[in-house]
């Protein structure tokens, strides 16, 4: 069996991936439509995208707060300059 990527079919692990991808809208239109593809026939896909969308729901619900970015850079030096 061949090691290439087929180019219309996900696997359940890349389903996963552009799963987590189109939550954060990083997915490109091809991603989208292998995972719709995948979504039309795979259990496991169905129920990995849909826990994925309510812990998204539940996250925005909660409005966590994230560190401001200058914060986080900054922190980042500082942890990178003691190593």
């Amino acid at each position: 069996m061949s090691n290439k990527k087929n180019i219309l079919f996900a696997s359940c692990e890349e389903a996963k991936q552009i799963c987590d991808k189109v939550q954060y809208g990083e997915a490109t239109f091809i991603e989208k439509m292998k995972l719709n593809l995948r979504l039309m026939w795979c259990r496991a896909t169905k129920s990995y995208t849909k826990k994925n969308r309510n812990l998204t729901q539940l996250c925005n619900k909660a409005e966590i707060k994230t560190l401001n970015p200058d914060k986080k850079e900054e922190m980042r030096k500082n942890i990178n300059s003691k190593c």
